[in-house]
């Protein structure tokens, strides 16, 4: 199976989704990167002569001007240029980190951020960690980092300001809609560590909670499936609430679990290369009763699988409306270590749904917040509600 990025804005408070999809640029020779310039020859003269002037003007400009920051600072702006909030331009040591973070630990607070509308805006706060302790909330707006407003901010410099050693303390102030003033939320940063898979029994019910779709996220999730069949579970209930994604091979191989064979998800782009139809084997859990739970804070990879099981009416899903992430991120590496994360194409869910800016609508509404006292948690009592009628059902002959 073809290995295609799957990311939100791509930006991670603490935690920045890693490149799984490489692709290389040409490096033979500057006639072969002049067909790549996308200027033509009177701006490159303009962005010369700009230069110029900030060598001999600029006030500091007798210190020197930095040639990384000039040369980074206007890749980020090119791409930017798009206006497509999904693709983006990253420094080499910052595709560094992400890489790294990949792996499940890093230090922050907690909580994936993405951009719309101009907002920089949570995701969803990742499950036991400052974030989600303090109270953060799926589509909260940051607006202000300790003292420091961050409108318009670049939003590689808002995860800096937010990111720091473990065990100090930030101060992050969001408005949440319906508020008519701001909340500040005073976090301690922590080492992060995130296990993909969380399993436990209901009574004959498996409870199966879904943080991501990283590397090992299939493996957790056929182990705790293992669990539930030797522990004699009638149904599963499987929580991608506040999920933002990962891995696009993960989502696939998480929604094969539970699927009989059949269509997952496709996608569509402006070339071959990026569309494809992605299909699933016989899963290992296709015959227990399933209900999904989704919430704001479901996106991406959770959108997939939620909206295959939900498609292929193989189970049911309760909640709210999704996030609405459908689009497709390529990795391509450049030759300074560099890379762009580039929108290459969309998804479908087996029914021809678009989810991107659309989002998915639960089978059954409700509103609510996961709960860390499941006795307060009226979503997941919804769906165990909704388990135990299809439990109690006649089968079908």
């Amino acid at each position: 199976m073809k290995r295609v990025r799957d990311i939100l804005s791509g930006v991670v408070i603490g935690c920045v989704l890693a490149a799984v999809f490489a692709v290389s640029l040409p490096a033979d020779g500057a006639s072969e990167w002049s067909k790549l310039l996308p200027f033509s020859q009177s701006n490159l003269l303009t962005m010369r002569k700009a230069r110029s002037i900030l060598e001999t003007y600029f006030v500091d400009g007798d210190k020197g001007l930095n040639e990384d920051k000039l040369f980074f600072g206007s890749m980020k702006g090119l791409v930017a240029a798009i206006d497509d909030p999904y693709t983006r331009f990253v420094a080499p040591e910052q595709l560094n980190e992400e890489n790294m973070e990949m792996e499940g630990e890093y230090g922050g607070l907690g909580m994936y951020v993405g951009q719309r509308d101009g907002k920089i805006l949570v995701i969803s706060p990742i499950e036991d960690t400052p974030a989600e302790k303090a109270g953060v909330k799926p589509l909260d707006e940051i607006v202000k980092v300790n003292d420091t407003v961050i409108l318009g901010m670049d939003q590689d410099k808002v995860v800096k300001m937010l990111r720091g050693p473990a065990g100090s303390s930030v101060t992050v102030w969001v408005r949440r809609s319906g508020d008519k003033e701001l909340r500040s939320f005073k976090m301690k940063r922590e080492v992060i560590n995130i296990k993909t898979v969380r399993f436990e029994m209901m009574n004959k019910i498996a409870y199966i909670k879904l943080n991501n779709f990283h590397q090992k996220t299939a493996g957790e999730l056929r182990d705790a499936i293992s669990g539930a069949k030797s522990k004699k579970a009638a149904g599963i209930i499987l929580d991608v609430r506040n999920n933002p994604g990962g891995l696009l091979d993960s989502a696939v191989d998480v929604a094969e679990q539970f699927l009989d064979g059949g269509l997952v998800v496709s996608m569509k782009g402006r070339t071959d290369r990026f569309e494809e139809v992605l299909n699933a084997n016989k899963g290992n859990a296709v015959t227990l009763p399933l209900v999904v739970l989704v919430n704001e804070g479901s996106a991406s990879a959770s959108e997939i699988v939620a909206g295959a099981i939900q498609d292929r009416k193989r189970g049911v899903l309760v909640g709210m409306k999704t996030y609405g992430k459908g689009s497709v991120q390529s990795l391509f590496n450049l030759p300074d270590d560099s890379g762009m994360y580039v929108t290459v194409a969309r998804y479908m869910t087996p029914s021809g749904k678009i989810i991107d800016h659309k989002g998915l609508l639960p089978d059954y509404k409700v509103a609510g917040t996961p709960m860390l006292d499941k006795t307060k948690d009226v979503q997941l009592k919804k769906a165990i509600g909704v388990m135990n009628n299809i439990l109690l059902a006649p089968k079908k002959k």
